[in-house]
């Protein structure tokens, strides 16, 4: 497969109206960042940008966050593992809506593209903007706290087990949130004798071999990895409470379910009355948003998965200081991550004033409001999906910065439904960018 980064640089930059440089190099403001994947990059690259004195601490010994493949599942020194990369892992999405405004991901034989060439870009991303030298690798964050109006951030290093302070006056979020498993609650779950695996443990389909499976769930990692899992395993059932999933975009040995109403010794009984046996539960339940580094006065709280209280979904209302960094799901992730940065830094920089407390609360509230009277559920406060155009659009047009292409949106609306349709061979799909409003498919 061939493969390589655009730069592309001068005339994206051109499109982004994103400024040059270090245009303030006598501004001593320290800021934090915390991860170093796709949204702890760009977080980094638009703070050192605008002159901040940036320090990264990410865990791992390298760039990349959940798109980086480690075989080690559970615990390792004491740490939960942090990505949830299975082997082989090919993109749901096109690369051609994976990129950052004005650093894309170029020509490739592919749309659909793997996950270690996802690694390349963002290592190239990272050294084009020189990022690396800013990254404090083997560092594991064990407390965010405000003290003396600063960031007091306590951080181990996991290579010499030395802990030290370090102090900031911004804080952004960006540890992801693939990482933290949710598990539904089934009744007697504790009845059962077989396996149960989570998908962030998942890493290869052989652990299926000759198996009978329930996977727990039919969002985008569900329904892709009965697929994957049952070309090894003996026959895969997958539960769900959906009524818009075709039986045509499964192979042969998956067959669809209703709800588990519960749970015995050797299998589960389906809320339509039928029962089957299993040799394993594989939970594709998604994940928790988890800060556990984040204090209690902090002013960030999460209540069935919905994080609270942010002004536009990524400002902290109550310490404005902090910002947290990608938290909408369903959407163009590197595209979002980056209007959010630059929005942020339109704060930071002093380019734009917050409103006060209030105005922001309720600002909040009133959004809110709209998606409660719309039918979603607390867990569901950052799915955007088709309403993501929507969210770039306030964020451009309260701070004045240039919004995401509006065929960025439209792709990824149109690779959604693809993936929905044809489960079996959307990857196949081969898009091109012609122009900020328009996409073609090539085949």
């Amino acid at each position: 497969m061939r493969f390589s980064v655009s730069l592309r640089q001068t005339e994206c930059k051109k499109r982004s109206g994103i400024a040059p440089r270090n245009i303030n190099k006598t501004n001593t403001m320290r800021v934090c960042v915390i991860g170093a994947g796709t949204a702890g990059l760009c977080c980094a690259r638009h703070s050192i940008d605008n002159g901040f004195e940036t320090t990264v601490f990410e865990l791992s010994d390298r760039i990349g966050g959940t798109w980086v493949y480690n075989e080690a599942t559970g615990v390792v020194n004491g740490i939960d593992v942090h990505s949830s990369m299975y082997e082989n892992l090919r993109t749901n999405l096109p690369k051609e809506v994976m990129g950052y405004p004005d650093f894309e991901i170029a020509t490739n034989d592919m749309s659909y593209i793997r996950s270690d060439e996802i690694c390349v870009f963002l290592n190239q991303y990272a050294n084009h903007f020189d990022l690396k030298k800013h990254i404090r690798f083997n560092s594991y964050v064990i407390r965010v706290l405000r003290r003396n109006e600063k960031w007091q951030v306590l951080v181990k290093d996991v290579a010499s087990n030395k802990v030290a302070f370090h102090y900031f006056d911004k804080i952004m979020v960006a540890n992801g949130h693939y990482h933290t498993p949710n598990y539904s609650q089934i009744p007697n779950m504790n009845r059962f004798k077989g396996e149960y695996l989570h998908s962030h443990d998942f890493r290869t389909r052989k652990v299926f071999e000759g198996k009978s499976v329930l996977v727990i769930g039919a969002g985008p990692s569900g329904m892709d990895l009965s697929n994957i899992i049952s070309r090894s395993a003996a026959r895969v059932t997958i539960s769900h409470h959906l009524t818009d999933i075709g039986e045509n975009i499964f192979f042969e040995n998956v067959q669809q379910k209703p709800d588990v109403l519960e749970l015995d010794e050797q299998g589960a009984f389906f809320v339509d009355g039928s029962y089957e046996q299993f040799d394993t539960v594989f939970f594709c339940t998604g994940y928790k948003y988890s800060f556990p580094f984040l204090t209690v006065n902090s002013g960030i709280y999460v209540e069935d998965n919905y994080v609270q209280t942010l002004y536009k979904q990524c400002i902290n209302i109550r310490n404005p200081s902090m910002a947290l960094i990608g938290l909408p799901f369903y959407v163009c992730a590197a595209q979002m991550m980056d209007i959010q940065a630059r929005f942020i830094m339109s704060y930071y920089n002093g380019s734009n004033k917050l409103p006060s407390t209030e105005e922001m609360l309720k600002d909040t509230q009133d959004k809110m409001a709209r998606i409660w009277e719309a039918g979603y559920k607390k867990r569901q406060a950052h799915m955007l999906g088709p309403r993501q155009i929507d969210y770039f659009t306030d964020l451009s047009k309260t701070a004045g910065v240039v919004n995401i292409k509006a065929v960025m949106t439209k792709l990824h609306n149109e690779s959604s439904q693809c993936f929905n349709d044809n489960l079996l061979h959307f990857r196949e799909d081969k898009f091109a960018i012609v122009d900020d409003e328009t996409f073609v498919k090539l085949n």
